[in-house]
C-alpha cells in the first residue's frame, strides 16, 4: 500500500462542487439520463472561464482545458467509460477495472476486469462494494473509487471552488521546458486538503504532459505527513468524441533535482468512450452491497 499512486483526495470536495445551477422548470431534465441539460453545462462552463481567466495560472489551466477539447464538450459528452490498468513495477497491488463515471456529479462504478460481478463505486453520497466480493479487491475502495478518473480528467477537474492555482517558474523535464502551475486546496476541501499537484503544460500545444503530486490521505498518514513526491508522465494521447486523453502513464519517484528517479508504476487506459444515453440508475447502489464507512 505504500506505493499507492492516487489522486483521490478531492472526492467529497468534487461532489460538493457539482450542484446544478439554478434553472427554470423548463430546463429540468426531460429523461432519466445521467447527462444534464445544456443550460446547466453552459452556466458552469461560463462561470469557470470567468474565474480561471482572472489569473495567469488560471489562464494556463483554461488553455490546457481547451487543448484537451474544452470543458463544455467534456461535460456535454455525458458519462465516460474506460478500462484502467494500474501496474506497480515492484511491490503493490495491481488494480484493473472497467468503469463508468458521471463526470458531472462524480459518481462511479468499477467492475473487476476479469470478474465483472465484482464491483464497487460511489453513488454521490456513499461508497459501496458488492458484499460477496468484498475480498476481491485488496485495496482501499473508497480511496480508489475516483483515483482513475482524477488521473484521466486533468485538467478538467480544476474548474470548481476551493482550488488554488499558482503559476511557478518554468520547469524542465527530459530536456523540454514547460509552463508550470501548482494546485493546492482551501482548508476543509476534500479528505486530504494538504495534497498538492504541479502540472506541466506544453508551451506550444498547452496540453498537460506531466504532473507531480503528493498523497496526504489521513487513512495512510494517521499522524500527518504525506508520501514522497512523485512525477507522472502522460503518453499516447487519443481523441474520443472531441476530447483528448492520455492512454498510458509512467510514474517515477521525484529526485531532489526535480528529475525522474525510480520508475515505479505503469498505467494503461483503454476502451475509452462516452456514453450519453447512460441512465441515472446506472449509478445506484446494487442490492446486497456492503456500504464502506469511514475514510
Amino acid at each position: 500500500m505504500k506505493n499507492l499512486l492516487t489522486l483521490f483526495s478531492l472526492l467529497f470536495f468534487l461532489s460538493a462542487c457539482t450542484e446544478p445551477p439554478q434553472t427554470t422548470e423548463a430546463s429540468q431534465p426531460a429523461t432519466d439520463r445521467a447527462r444534464v441539460p445544456d443550460a446547466w453545462i453552459t452556466d458552469r462552463v461560463q462561470a469557470a472561464e470567468i474565474e480561471l481567466k482572472k489569473t495567469e495560472a488560471g489562464q494556463l489551466v483554461y488553455q490546457a482545458m481547451q487543448a484537451h477539447g474544452g470543458l463544455e464538450k467534456w461535460y456535454a459528452n455525458g458519462p465516460l467509460a474506460f478500462q484502467f490498468d494500474y501496474k506497480p513495477r515492484g511491490e503493490g497491488v495491481r488494480r484493473n477495472t472497467t468503469q463508468i463515471v458521471d463526470t458531472w456529479s462524480n459518481r462511479t462504478v468499477h467492475r473487476d476486469a476479469e470478474d465483472p460481478t465484482a464491483a464497487y463505486g460511489w453513488n454521490g453520497e456513499k461508497a459501496w462494494v458488492t458484499a460477496k466480493d468484498t475480498a476481491a479487491f485488496d485495496y482501499n475502495l473508497r480511496f480508489w473509487a475516483f483515483t482513475p478518473i482524477y488521473f484521466l480528467a486533468q485538467p478538467f477537474n480544476f474548474d470548481g471552488a476551493g482550488v488554488n492555482l499558482e503559476k511557478l517558474a518554468d520547469k524542465t523535464l527530459d530536456g523540454q521546458t514547460y509552463d508550470a502551475v501548482k494546485v493546492t486546496f482551501a482548508d476543509g476541501t476534500g479528505d486530504a486538503p494538504d495534497d498538492f499537484y504541479i502540472n506541466y503544460y506544453d508551451q506550444e500545444t498547452h496540453r498537460l504532459e506531466a504532473l507531480r503530486y503528493i498523497v496526504s490521505y489521513p487513512k495512510y498518514f494517521k499522524d500527518g505527513g504525506h508520501s514522497p513526491e512523485k512525477i507522472m508522465t502522460l503518453h499516447d494521447f487519443k481523441t474520443v468524441d472531441g476530447i483528448t486523453l492520455p492512454t498510458r502513464y509512467e510514474t517515477y519517484m521525484l529526485t531532489d533535482a526535480e528529475t525522474k528517479g525510480e520508475y515505479v508504476t505503469d498505467i494503461d487506459v483503454s476502451n475509452i468512450r462516452f456514453l450519453p444515453e447512460t441512465k441515472e440508475t446506472a449509478f445506484d447502489i446494487p442490492q446486497g452491497s456492503h456500504i464502506l464507512e469511514g475514510l
